[in-house]
């Protein structure tokens, strides 16, 4: 059975075991990269396709008609088209829990770099301040401690939950927002309104998924809502924040910080309002939060799970 990884290198730089990929399909081909103009020849008479980040439409689904199965390097679905799959009766599978120690862990890194302005003092110490001080140390950032603080939480799945368990460690009080537009459930009756979130949370960390009722879910209307001290930290996707607020809130000091590591166009090749070089006390990395070696591992290994399972019969990861 025929099958592709449309674009390998997103989870490996020559350090990843594919053994697994290769027991479970021997006769899969890996591409390190492909390109929108040679996504149909590569999926032509494929019938399995591993993905992470290509986009497989409507038309790139209905015209690879040996297709049986989409299987995707990630918990989020957004960039297959769920209802085409459906129609045309391909499977579509991702893969949960295989990073939450990695994103956690980024996360508190860029809420301590925040917190402590490690971004400014380091820009003092290049800028030769500290050898010119009067005194042996510096108080030109405001550094506060963490214990105590209010962490708010949007989005409390497998991602959302190990925040928290971090955050009882390290003394913070947890808030955790009701679902966005969505509809209650019996898991919301110990949680809290958006809005109230907005204006109690001293950090908000963000772990929802992109949907129509989490677009641009931060606006300029959120950030007027926020503490002028509070940081807000968006691992999850990058479209979930108007980033021309973001940036505006920032430099007028509505908001105290920002740490980002997903934007709205992935790569910027259109280049991105947070790229500026103006904006204080923020911090922007290349979607990496996920991408610690052993979580790629793990990606790699319950995708290899999920063929295996699908050519078996089975419905592992399924979502389609």
């Amino acid at each position: 059975m025929k099958a592709v990884f449309l674009d390998y290198d997103t989870v490996s730089n020559d350090d990843i075991d594919e053994s697994a990929l290769m027991d479970a399909a021997p006769e899969m081909q890996f591409f390190g990269v492909t390109a929108d103009e040679d996504l149909s020849s590569r999926v032509a008479d494929a019938e399995i396709v591993l993905t992470n980040k290509i986009a497989i439409r409507a038309d790139t689904i209905a015209a690879a008609i040996r297709l049986k199965l989409i299987c995707l390097a990630a918990t989020g679905t957004n960039n297959v088209d769920l209802d085409a799959a459906s129609e045309h009766g391909v499977g579509v599978c991702n893969i949960t829990a295989y990073c939450t120690d990695s994103v956690v862990q980024h996360v508190f890194a860029l809420i301590f770099s925040l917190n402590q302005h490690l971004v400014g003092y380091q820009k003092l110490l290049q800028d030769e301040a500290w050898r010119d001080s009067p005194q042996f140390c510096m108080l030109d950032y405001e550094i506060t401690e963490l214990k105590g603080k209010t962490l708010g939480i949007v989005g409390f799945g497998e991602l959302g939950r190990g925040i928290a368990r971090m955050a009882a460690v390290l003394g913070l009080n947890v808030l955790v927002s009701e679902r966005p537009g969505g509809e209650a459930s019996d898991a919301d009756h110990d949680r809290v309104p958006f809005a109230e979130l907005l204006t109690r949370a001293d950090i908000i960390s963000i772990h929802c998924p992109l949907t129509a009722n989490t677009e641009e879910l931060f606006g300029a209307e959120q950030f007027r809502r926020m503490k002028e001290t509070a940081l807000i930290i968006n691992t999850a996707r990058g479209a979930i924040i108007d980033e021309q607020a973001l940036a505006d809130a920032l430099r007028s000091g509505e908001i105290g910080g920002a740490g980002i590591d997903v934007l709205s166009e992935e790569p910027p090749i259109s280049g991105n309002p947070l790229l500026e070089r103006d904006i204080p006390n923020l911090i922007v990395t290349p979607h990496i939060a996920w991408a610690a070696r052993e979580a790629r591992q793990r990606a790699v290994d319950e995708m290899a799970a999920n063929v295996k399972d699908f050519l078996a019969g089975g419905r592992r990861g399924r979502v389609v």
